[in-house]
């Protein structure tokens, strides 16, 4: 296994909104006392949302991670519209209680990458993946594999955040982006790959394995 990717027990995305909440609840409650409990509760939740936990990555790699925290809503056969090919999609629908993390789900560069503006349909919505605001990388591995991640935002989520572009390279689990409050990250996988990841299961980033693929050396045997 390798070590857990380094990074803050907070995100750092949520900092300004940590922070904010921290010290309008504090105020409150030198002013107004127990009438600041909402504004703790509300202060509970945000840290919450941006808590980033540690994880364990399997080496694996025949391994497909998730990308994100959340529940599978869809596993089919789907047109990939950005690599335009037929493929497998598995879908995860990230509610607010999830941790909001994305992370690459293989070893790769990124061969591509496209962003879309569009609507805020709840997210959990097959229409989603086309309808909604949304970013897609195209992920090459060293064996040539493409896997395509898109981050799909969601009915309350307003901002995407990408921090790679074309050429950058990634390792398997490691932090390339971030939605905020509620949204889906869909992945395009070859048809050739071994779906391990059920309809309604549970899964976290770098963590759960979504599908086993074909190396080199396995197609050889």
């Amino acid at each position: 296994m390798r070590p857990p990717y380094p990074h803050p027990i907070i995100a750092r995305e949520g900092w300004p909104f940590v922070s904010g909440c921290l010290i309008a609840a504090a105020a409150v409650a030198w002013f107004f006392g127990w009438w600041s409990i909402p504004f703790w509760l509300l202060a509970l939740f945000i840290v919450q949302f941006f808590r980033d936990p540690p994880r364990e990555v399997p080496d694996d790699p025949r391994a497909v991670l998730s990308p994100a925290d959340g529940r599978i809503v869809e596993v089919s056969r789907a047109h990939d519209p950005y690599a335009k090919r037929e493929a497998l999609k598995v879908s995860v629908f990230m509610n607010v209680f999830n941790v909001h993390s994305n992370r690459s789900p293989v070893d790769c560069v990124v061969n591509g990458r496209w962003y879309f503006p569009g609507a805020f349909v709840n997210a959990a919505l097959d229409k989603a993946s086309l309808e909604n605001e949304r970013n897609a990388l195209r992920l090459r591995t060293p064996d040539g594999m493409d896997v395509t991640c898109v981050q799909v935002a969601g009915l309350i989520a307003r901002r995407i955040l990408c921090y790679v572009d074309a050429g950058a390279e990634l390792k398997r689990g490691e932090r390339f982006g971030f939605i905020r409050f509620g949204s889906r990250v869909d992945v395009y996988l070859p048809l050739d790959a071994e779906i391990r990841a059920s309809l309604g299961d549970k899964v976290y980033a770098a963590q759960s394995v979504l599908a086993w693929v074909k190396t080199p050396n396995s197609k050889a045997k």
